[in-house]
């Protein structure tokens, strides 16, 4: 059974490119401070997942996330586990004030879905500027494709913890223990492949689905490759939906396939 738990938010990057994580511009659109990212408000709700099922999770588990409002660095919060069995639960991230920032349905399923097969796409270089993150060049990427980006999961990667204090993750995550990746990098991977294929500042990741395929070793070389699936206008935000599959750099191997939601413009820009 899953257990609840408490924890110190950490903002690992708030000089991120994307300046909702700062405080300036967050303050500017009406928030207390940078925002910590939503991968790692999902890593937060994962986390009792790799508390139980440890190994299994990491390599076949599956996570649907919703960030609902912010949580910022250095707020305590608790993760409420509201259902729990042996192979799923759903749990809530309570802010201090007892605010719902994020919720989740995390399980271990006993037969993973067919993983996604690498297409191939041409990589993005990293010297050439990113197009700017319009309706029409998104209507774009999604008719015409996208582009693949190169990661690689290493001890100095500013996700490479999602606590200030690293000791206080599950051992397997730990960088001198088992050194596996950990949710806010895996899911992370998702935002970056959208940021490289679309300049969008600021702008908020909302929710994920994910399904785990095999756990990250230490210095693993990653490629992920995206489909933009919809664009939609809700409340003046315009969404994106993306898919995106996390492979081995080398022999194609899937770890991991990430549903994404996110706001690429915010009302009023």
């Amino acid at each position: 059974m899953a257990n609840n738990w408490h924890g110190l938010a950490f903002n690992q990057v708030p000089h991120s490119a994307n300046e909702i994580h700062g405080d300036k511009v967050a303050k500017d659109y009406g928030f207390k401070g940078g925002l910590v990212p939503g991968v790692t408000v999902s890593a937060y709700l994962c986390h009792p997942a790799v508390e139980q099922w440890g190994a299994a999770w990491l390599k076949g588990g599956a996570a649907d996330v919703k960030v609902v409002s912010p949580l910022y660095d250095g707020e305590t919060f608790d993760i409420e586990i509201l259902e729990s069995n042996a192979e799923r639960y759903s749990a809530r991230l309570l802010r201090p004030d007892g605010t719902v920032s994020a919720t989740a349905e995390v399980s271990l399923p006993a037969v993973s879905p067919a993983a996604p097969q690498r297409r191939g796409d041409v990589v993005a270089d990293r010297d050439s500027p990113a197009p700017k993150a319009t309706l029409e060049n998104m209507q774009g990427l999604m008719q015409g494709g996208c582009q693949a980006v190169r990661f690689r999961w290493t001890a100095e990667h500013e996700m490479h913890t999602y606590l200030n204090d690293e000791s206080q993750l599950p051992e397997l995550l730990q960088i001198n223990g088992g050194g596996l990746a950990n949710m806010s990098f895996v899911l992370g991977c998702s935002n970056w492949i959208l940021a490289r294929n679309a300049y969008m500042n600021p702008w908020v990741h909302m929710a994920t689905q994910s399904q785990n395929y095999g756990s990250i070793p230490l210095n693993t070389e990653l490629v992920a490759e995206m489909t933009i699936t919809d664009l939609f206008n809700k409340k003046g935000h315009e969404f994106v939906d993306a898919q995106v599959a996390l492979y081995d750099r080398d022999n194609d191997t899937c770890y991991a396939s990430i549903d994404l939601r996110a706001i690429y413009r915010l009302r009023g820009l």
